[in-house]
């Protein structure tokens, strides 16, 4: 059986083109950790919270080979690292300060993965791999309109990108809506798709799907 990549799949979310476009977001599943801070920083914050995100995603994946059969489970690949991220006080984002950084961090969860499913795979990489699992959360939106844009090169060169998405947004009727909260309490937010492995990839050739809510404007 094929294993659904969702990169492929859904071309119009996770590859965008280098010119601004708009797209309706529709509903998904996410685990997420929420924190603040640099996320460059050796053994911070972030690198945990990603250390969580993958463990479980990768029980949740791995869970056809034990005894527990989830319901509905079919092949897949574990989708791309996202995040939301925003300064308190800032308009847009500084990026010359980076400690003042907060984030939610994410990965996007198959159709079949529900809170129980959920509930059981956080258990597993606690008692197997000794973590603290308190802070990872499993919800449910629809992020809505937005505007998106593929950035390519260096995360710190992102505003030349964002400056596109903003005179997109200034010339096509539309209004930033960063901040409004959606169900669930999630609140609009910058959002990162990152395609790219900053480990194994030039930084030249790294790939960020950029996305900045809107509504239209009245």
């Amino acid at each position: 059986m094929e294993k659904l990549d969702y990169k492929k799949e859904y071309k119009d979310l996770y590859m965008p083109k280098t010119k601004p476009m708009i797209i309706d977001v529709p509903n998904m599943k996410f685990i997420m950790v929420e924190g603040s801070g640099n996320p460059n920083s050796e053994n911070g914050e972030y690198q945990e919270a990603l250390q969580l995100l993958y463990g479980i995603s990768f029980t949740i994946k791995m869970s056809k080979m034990g005894e527990n059969k989830i319901d509905g489970y079919f092949e897949y690949v574990v989708p791309p690292l996202e995040g939301f991220w925003w300064q308190d006080g800032v308009q847009g984002i500084d990026y010359n300060h980076k400690e003042n950084f907060k984030w939610i961090s994410m990965i996007r969860q198959p159709e079949f993965v529900t809170e129980e499913v959920f509930k059981w795979a956080i258990e597993e990489v606690k008692s197997k791999k000794g973590l603290d699992v308190s802070k990872v959360k499993f919800k449910e939106f629809k992020e809505g309109l937005c505007v998106q844009i593929m950035h390519k090169g260096s995360y710190d060169n992102e505003p030349q990108t964002i400056k596109k998405i903003e005179e997109y947004i200034e010339s096509n009727n539309l209004k930033n809506d960063i901040g409004r909260m959606l169900k669930n309490n999630m609140i609009r937010r910058h959002h990162e798709i990152y395609l790219s492995d900053p480990r194994r990839t030039a930084v030249e050739n790294l790939k960020t799907v950029i996305r900045i809510p809107v509504v239209k404007d009245k």
